[in-house]
């Protein structure tokens, strides 16, 4: 969809990303306008505006062949409703269902209206993200008792699984419906990590809101901050440093691969292959550990922050840099080889948690899982903001969307990552890593959009005119990529679930804010 050649009234906002305001009906047009010509919802979230003398509102990022569309809509302060945008993309279902749970915002006439975030902790007619809310009422000990949707039939039975697991792992529940071994239905419960993130924004200044971002989901940290930097930056039209932006780009490939390092050796494990998982994770351990002591973190939480950097790189630590990846490369290229030729590993990955093309693409599966199932998205290749602009990335496809062609993406693209940091190093321009942001003198927004490691994490921002946050949304690709999950384990065996499960690797505090 060319924006351009549309009459939506859309003006740019940043590079490849544009803004809009329109009616709710208007909202619901352009969806179907979006989705019959290929695009997706990125995004779907609400605000109360009732303190900027309006009522609700509505907010959609929508991906088409010309960027990001932010549009919204204005809704009434009196039972604020929207039209459904669930049956034209699918993946607007829970955030839909959140929005309703966390500021009573309707979706009318949605096909699933349950609770989605609630789970008894505040009163059904209390909304935490109002203005108005109280935050010092008590959590309500009202029942908890969430409608799961039933299969029945002869010999069918129903395993819980969760919310408490027996690793480290974040909270979710999961509900397998059963013949034998074999799936019929799973539906997933999450909420259990809700911890009023987005509240939380609500009054911070806008360098401990960049802290903040990163750590609505840990192993993101820099595509948040960099994607909350980006909007505030948008929003009071500062500049940043172009050695600051390479220095982004960098922290972001860093992320990437020792996330994609991990998740091989895990997914080694999940067929006990032992000696995948010690061999990736000592490859990832030694990447942590020299980013640590180039950047002081292992994450690098808190490197991006508004106006630049924190943290520069020196000639020598580019030289260290630059031999690490060049080892990993070679390591992982002899991994790959004992991966390829391992006949029980690719047995159990081969045709386990296929997601197919068209499937992928009515549902909204993104980011590296959607590009295992032929849906070709990614902002730094399509949609390159700087440096990306100048370093022609490469994106990595498959067609089988199974658990095989996930492992097959993450292995291109930690070849790419390394390449595409060779070529950082290279080519990273002298000068300054940070510039004050511009004073705000009213109340403004923005928004940022990065690629991170698992697809598209984006960041809106609301400032008030004292300069403080009034409303952030940071958005998780998990949101759409979790009732994947549930179709990608249909027909398979319940203990094929961890390896199917950690083959997407999905995040469970992202979506949950």
């Amino acid at each position: 969809m060319k924006i351009g050649e549309h009459d939506w009234h859309l003006e740019p906002l940043g590079k490849h990303i544009w803004r809009g305001r329109m009616e709710a009906g208007q909202l619901l047009a352009l969806s179907r306008e979006v989705k019959e010509e290929g695009g997706q919802l990125i995004a779907l979230w609400g605000s109360d505006d009732r303190h900027l003398a309006g009522g609700f509102g509505i907010h959609a990022a929508l991906l088409t062949s010309s960027g990001l569309a932010w549009v919204s809509s204005a809704l009434a302060a009196n039972a604020p409703a929207y039209p459904d945008l669930a049956h034209i993309f699918p993946q607007a279902d829970r955030m839909q269902r959140a929005t309703f749970d966390l500021l009573g915002i309707t979706a009318s006439d949605a096909v699933d209206d349950r609770k989605w975030l609630r789970h008894g902790a505040w009163p059904a007619n209390v909304f935490p993200l109002r203005k108005d809310f109280d935050a010092s009422l008590p959590a309500t000990h009202d029942t908890d008792a969430y409608p799961f949707i039933r299969v029945e039939g002869d010999g069918v039975h129903e395993i819980a699984v969760g919310p408490i697991h027996a690793g480290t792992i974040e909270p979710g529940h999961f509900r397998f419906s059963v013949i034998g071994e074999r799936v019929l239905r799973l539906e997933q419960r999450q909420g259990y990590t809700h911890k009023g993130t987005e509240k939380r924004f609500e009054g911070m200044d806008l360098a401990t809101g960049a802290k903040l971002a990163g750590r609505v989901s840990g192993d993101t940290h820099s595509a948040y901050a960099w994607a909350y930097c980006m909007a505030v930056e948008t929003a009071t039209a500062s500049a940043v440093p172009e050695r600051a932006v390479w220095l982004r780009a960098l922290f972001l490939e860093i992320e990437r691969i020792a996330n994609h390092l991990g998740d091989l050796g895990y997914l080694g494990n999940d067929v006990a292959l032992s000696f995948g998982f010690m061999q990736f994770w000592r490859l990832k351990e030694n990447w942590l550990r020299l980013t640590a002591k180039l950047f002081g973190h292992r994450y690098l939480f808190d490197c991006i922050v508004p106006g630049g950097v924190a943290m520069d790189l020196s000639d020598s630590g580019r030289a260290k840099l630059a031999l690490e990846a060049n080892r990993i490369e070679t390591e992982v290229r002899s991994l790959k080889a004992i991966y390829d030729e391992h006949a029980t590993l690719q047995d159990r990955f081969a045709n386990t948690g296929v997601c197919k093309p068209d499937l992928a693409a009515r549902l909204g599966l993104t980011g590296l899982a959607g590009r295992a199932s032929a849906q070709a998205w990614d902002a730094r290749a399509q949609f390159p903001q700087a440096p990306y602009d100048q370093l022609d990335v490469s994106m990595s496809t498959q067609r089988r969307g199974d658990v095989l062609a996930r492992a097959e993406v993450r292995f291109t693209e930690i070849n790419e990552s390394l390449r595409l940091i060779r070529d950082l190093l290279a080519r990273l321009p002298a000068g300054d890593i940070h510039t004050p942001l511009k004073p705000v003198q009213d109340v403004c927004e923005g928004l940022g959009w990065v690629e991170g490691w698992r697809g598209e994490v984006l960041v809106a921002v609301r400032i008030g005119a004292d300069g403080r946050l009034d409303r952030v949304h940071p958005h998780d690709p998990s949101w759409q990529n979790w009732p994947l999950l549930e179709v990608g384990q249909l027909g398979n065996i319940v203990p094929d679930f961890p390896l199917i499960n950690k083959s997407f690797n999905l995040s469970y505090s992202g979506p949950d804010l």
